[in-house]
């Protein structure tokens, strides 16, 4: 077992338990149906996979006997069909020099941390990063950014508390187009209490990219916290409002009786699923593996959920 499947597993164990309460070894009638599918439900899996999962049940296992392990296995290669399609990486387009990422998400979720982390990687991997510290109401937000650079070596353009983001932005995309930065991430306000000034701010940042390139911004990362649940369904439908978002990234599964968020927001959305943080080492952000996922938020017998999951993928 891999040292991050280990981690997320072990993050996921919450939802996990939260899930296999309802699965155990029983004789599928009605009532048992019902209480499955509201186990489901509860595990933020979403009303509609849960629904499908119970009409396999139905047809194939009603008035039967069946196992811990067959409903483990049903489960994981559903789960496994709805997020593949979504579990894409995070792959910059290097053409455009610098590549604009731009991440937003409610405060909170982690997209400071986030952008920490994604610099620490592409710094390892010899691409130069800059950083823009437009969360320019949470001082907090800058100086984490600061620690950021200091130990990626990746410079940091921050203001004034309070200051225009946009301006930030505009400063950011200068200094690294007039250096040949590969990549910038400009991190971005989340006050949704106030949607549409927050609106009108991101709007500006965008207005002023544009300004350096047409095409810009070239990802817009939606950042999660997983322990929010279904709130997160509706905070990507706000954002999209917005911002064109281009990609999710999960954090904070670790802490989450509501890891089937995942499964939820793929259902609904179908939008790349890149990332999955549990935890707070650099390590502890990893691209999303939808096969892992399944094992890990069903649990039980991973291998046979694992075999189960690979020929699925193989059939396909």
């Amino acid at each position: 077992m891999s040292g991050f499947f280990s981690r997320l597993k072990q993050g996921l164990s919450r939802s996990t338990q939260k899930l296999n309460a309802a699965l155990n070894h029983r004789f599928l009638d009605e009532s048992a149906l019902e209480d499955l599918e509201d186990a489901l439900i509860a595990a933020d899996l979403g009303p509609a996979v849960a629904a499908r999962v119970i009409a396999g049940f139905r047809t194939s296992r009603f008035g039967r006997n069946v196992t811990t392990e067959e409903i483990q296995e049903t489960l994981a290669t559903e789960i496994a069909r709805v997020l593949e399609p979504v579990a894409i990486p995070f792959e910059p387009d290097f053409s455009h020099r610098p590549h604009v990422c731009l991440v937003v998400g409610v405060n909170g979720v982690g997209k400071t941390t986030t952008i920490g982390k994604m610099s620490k990687w592409f710094r390892d991997q010899g691409k130069s990063v800059m950083m823009v510290a437009g969360d320019t109401f949470r001082a907090a937000a800058v100086e984490q950014l600061q620690v950021w650079g200091e130990r990626t070596g990746a410079p940091v353009i921050a203001g004034k508390p309070g200051g225009d983001a946009a301006g930030l932005a505009f400063e950011g995309i200068k200094r690294a187009r007039e250096t040949g930065t590969d990549i910038v991430f400009v991190d971005t306000a989340g006050r949704l209490h106030n949607k549409g000034a927050l609106m009108e701010e991101l709007a500006k940042i965008i207005r002023v990219m544009k300004k350096f390139d047409d095409t810009a911004p070239h990802s817009v990362l939606l950042v999660l916290d997983a322990t929010t649940g279904q709130n997160a369904i509706e905070q990507v439908r706000v954002f999209r409002e917005m911002v064109n978002v281009t990609g999710l990234v999960v954090t904070k599964l670790d802490g989450s009786a509501r890891g089937g968020i995942v499964v939820a927001l793929a259902e609904a959305f179908k939008l790349p699923v890149h990332l999955v943080g549990v935890g707070e080492q650099v390590e502890d952000l990893r691209p999303f593996s939808a096969r892992d996922y399944a094992r890990g938020l069903v649990g039980g017998s991973g291998d046979l959920a694992a075999r189960l999951v690979e020929g699925e993928t193989e059939a396909r």
